[in-house]
């Protein structure tokens, strides 16, 4: 009997190594997610997308686009028509990410610039670019690349700068870039007419601390930032007005003993709780927010090892376990904690999802 491909349920992009980038995955590949009994399945409906690297996925504002890195030292980024059926087409050739190694994106909510992190190597150093997207989403140009500056004392990691992450704030008027080399979360205006970026502030944090991802509260005025190379999370207060950021608490990512980096943060829509994963104890944290401060509820294991990439979709996390190569789904429980996975999908060398 032929398999009948799934129509109901959310679609789950998901992102992977491939062999020319250190991994063994195929590049994009298709989930079905059912929202009601939280069921991960393959979607046989949908065409692998062959790519190389894509270890970051974010989608247009409007939906019909989605942007990948290619992670590689000859960085680039690709864009793809999303198709009613939910497929993946490439809209146009990748083009130059402004740097090595690209590892994350975000789209500024007007619509019409593409914003890149690329993470660098050990003598490139870390840079934020900014592509001008067309009507439909395309980039067309690379209008602009900031040069991150700063080194910190880890041997082996923080030699020079590495750009992790670039956010937009939720005021739209500032450009956050976090720095694991630096020790610092760089702050940009962003010009709405040509692209530019002009640096207004350089937030520096605990020194060797290696800052690699941020996420805000719903208020907007809290930051929570995994720290990868103390295995620490960080409060942060925000002030909107000059994009500067005040140390509140800081906390240890995992109760596990041995070698740990945690990766992704994520801060609930109720503001109550933020979940972080742990490379290394293999979990997926669960916080309280206590005022500006985080107190630990629970760790649950991620479903896989290696959990990298983290996105929360109604009321589960789709956690990304990269040396495992699997995707699996954690239901949020009344009061924060995450029930152990009820459904584990092989993906070799995932290491982001992207629902829509």
């Amino acid at each position: 009997m032929p398999v009948t491909p799934s129509t109901s349920g959310k679609i789950v992009h998901t992102g992977s190594y491939t062999p020319d980038t250190g991994g063994e995955g195929i590049g994009l590949a298709a989930l079905r997610l059912d929202p009601a009994s939280g069921v991960l399945t393959d979607d046989t409906g949908l065409p692998d997308v062959p790519v190389s690297g894509p270890s970051f996925l974010v989608a247009h504002p409007s939906g019909n686009v989605v942007y990948s890195t290619n992670e590689a030292e000859a960085g680039a980024v690709s864009a793809f028509a999303r198709r009613r059926n939910g497929a993946l087409e490439p809209l146009s050739p990748p083009l130059a990410s402004g740097g090595a190694n690209p590892c994350h994106l975000a789209v500024h909510p007007e619509g019409r610039w593409l914003l890149t992190a690329n993470y660098g190597t050990d003598t490139a150093p870390g840079t934020v670019a900014v592509h001008r997207l067309d009507d439909d989403g395309r980039p067309v140009e690379l209008v602009d690349v900031v040069v991150h500056e700063g080194s910190g004392p880890v041997a082996g990691r923080q030699a020079g700068s590495h750009a992790h992450q670039v956010v937009v704030d939720p005021s739209g008027r500032f450009v956050l870039a976090v720095d694991l080399g630096a020790d610092t979360v760089f702050g940009y205006r962003l010009d709405s007419v040509t692209g530019t970026l002009t640096q207004v502030v350089a937030n520096q944090l605990r020194t060797g601390s290696g800052p690699r991802h941020l996420a805000f509260s719903p208020e907007g005025n809290q930051v929570w930032i995994t720290d990868e190379l103390s295995s620490r999370v960080t409060g942060l207060r925000y002030d909107s007005r000059t994009a500067t950021l005040t140390e509140t608490s800081s906390i240890r990512a995992t109760a596990r003993q041995g070698h740990n980096q945690p990766g992704a943060v994520i801060a609930s829509p109720c503001g109550r709780y933020v979940w972080v994963s742990n490379r290394g104890a293999d979990t997926v944290a669960a916080f309280r927010v206590c005022d500006a401060s985080l107190q630990l509820i629970a760790e649950t294991p991620s479903g896989g090892r290696w959990p990298r990439g983290l996105e929360l979709v109604d009321g589960r996390l789709l956690v990304a376990n990269e040396r495992s190569g699997t995707v699996a789904v954690l239901r949020v429980l009344d009061g924060g904690a995450l029930e152990n996975a009820t459904t584990v999908v092989t993906v070799p060398s995932v290491v982001c999802t992207l629902t829509l």
